[in-house]
């Protein structure tokens, strides 16, 4: 059918209303419309929100199929009320080039569960040495408008100025993974009073905070924009704090494990939970929830990073760092953020779809859901809770830290330009 009803949705968490779909765009929004011709989903009280856009999504294609693929990372995407994202360069070959970013742009296209967007490299093979070709990128069919060395940082000044010089001119941003590689050589986990416990390799906050405070200046002297990947610390938080205080053009985002999970988890020794930046302290996760909530760190960013069983299942100082997180998102968020009462559903429609669309322009995206706009929905059913079993996982990965573990929220349904993806949490 062309049309749908949802009847009964709390948009953004508001009274229940009715929302019309009529082919790809929202035709009403308001109470008791007619769903004459229409294919009725029965709300029930549930909470519509924008799809979600996330901004920092490892799809792997091309190159490690066996982590990941476009056609799987979208549906993993679906499942967890997504309707676009933006697929990091770190790929093999890596997407410095308009040929590659063409590839993954075009992958997305055919696969149909959601929009992906590429993100292109800074450099030439994420090697910090030459810049990428960023205007070619940024004129090929897949428009890319952010660039990142996602997994590495981009530690020499003069190319990250370079950078942020040249994306000025087509008002693109940079994202920058904030890691000083001097400070981290041999890390293995935050370091402080478990890292010394543990006798693992200590990564210092200072070593992302150093690095940020060095960004946002560059940043403030050319005049250009710059964002902040997977902030982890306090003391980042109090920088970008400043940054913003002064009028500079920085943007920073932070993962749902960032905002959960605490560097205590590192003494039973899995894998699962080593990630790059790695989970801190209870004091840090504190600040991170209380800067996502005052809009100092403006989005919530996914940082899926899916690894095949075997670069898990090992020995700590062995395992590849990263954790998936697509489907589990929202879910983290709402225990976070909304049950605790810092955010309401406004607020998380704002930090997991209207700014990251914003940040990363991505036209008909974290749009209102308004009469005329785009139908790229999702549908949660809140009073929902469950535990996490990663073998019903759309990805292709399984390297979950939630296993087992019990979070609220669910996601039914999800629309893409009027098309339902998901319907009663399967994918169509």
């Amino acid at each position: 059918m062309s049309k749908t009803l949802i009847r009964g949705a709390k948009v953004l968490g508001g009274d229940p209303q009715d929302v019309l779909i009529d082919g790809a765009v929202v035709e009403a929004v308001g109470r008791n419309l007619p769903a004459e011709g229409a294919e009725v989903v029965e709300a029930d009280g549930k909470v519509l929100l924008p799809g979600l856009v996330d901004l920092h999504t490892h799809l792997r294609e091309p190159g490690r199929e066996d982590s990941e693929t476009v056609l799987t990372g979208t549906r993993a995407a679906a499942s967890g009320g997504y309707t676009n994202v933006f697929a990091m360069a770190n790929t093999f070959p890596v997407a410095d080039t308009a040929g590659v970013v063409e590839q993954v742009w075009r992958l997305g296209q055919e696969s149909g569960y959601c929009d992906v967007q590429p993100i292109g490299a800074v450099t030439v093979g994420l090697e910090g040495a030459k810049l990428a070709e960023l205007g070619a990128m940024h004129e090929s069919a897949a428009g890319v408008t952010v660039f990142s060395d996602d997994g590495k940082c981009v530690h020499d000044a003069v190319i990250m100025r370079r950078a942020l010089e040249y994306v000025k001119a087509f008002d693109g941003v940079v994202a920058q993974h904030a890691q000083e590689p001097r400070l981290t050589e041999g890390a293995q986990m935050n370091e402080g009073v478990v890292s010394a416990e543990l006798g693992l390799g200590g990564w210092p906050a200072v070593a992302e905070e150093s690095m940020i405070a060095r960004d946002v200046l560059l940043a403030e002297h050319v005049g250009s924009r710059v964002h902040i990947c997977h902030l982890s610390t306090a003391g980042s938080v109090e920088i970008v704090r400043w940054a913003k205080s002064r009028g500079i053009d920085v943007t920073a985002e932070v993962t749902p494990h960032h905002l959960l999970l605490t560097d205590e988890l590192v003494r039973s020794y899995n894998p699962v939970y080593k990630v790059n930046p790695p989970l801190r302290t209870e004091r840090d996760v504190m600040a991170l929830r209380e800067a996502l909530a005052d809009g100092t760190i403006d989005i919530v960013a996914t940082d899926h990073a899916p690894h095949p069983h075997e670069d898990k299942d090992c020995e700590w100082a062995a395992a590849a760092m990263g954790m998936v997180g697509l489907e589990t998102a929202l879910s983290v968020v709402q225990e976070t953020m909304v049950d605790t009462g810092l955010l309401d559903w406004a607020g998380v429609a704002d930090r997991m779809s209207f700014k990251p669309a914003q940040i990363g322009q991505a036209t008909g995206h974290g749009r209102p859901v308004s009469a005329g706009e785009p139908a790229n929905l999702t549908l949660v059913e809140s009073a929902y809770r469950g535990q996490v079993d990663p073998a019903g996982f759309a990805s292709r990965s399984r390297n979950t830290p939630y296993e087992g573990r019990e979070l609220p929220g669910r996601v039914t349904h999800t629309w893409l330009r009027g098309k339902a993806t998901l319907v009663d949490g399967k994918l169509t």
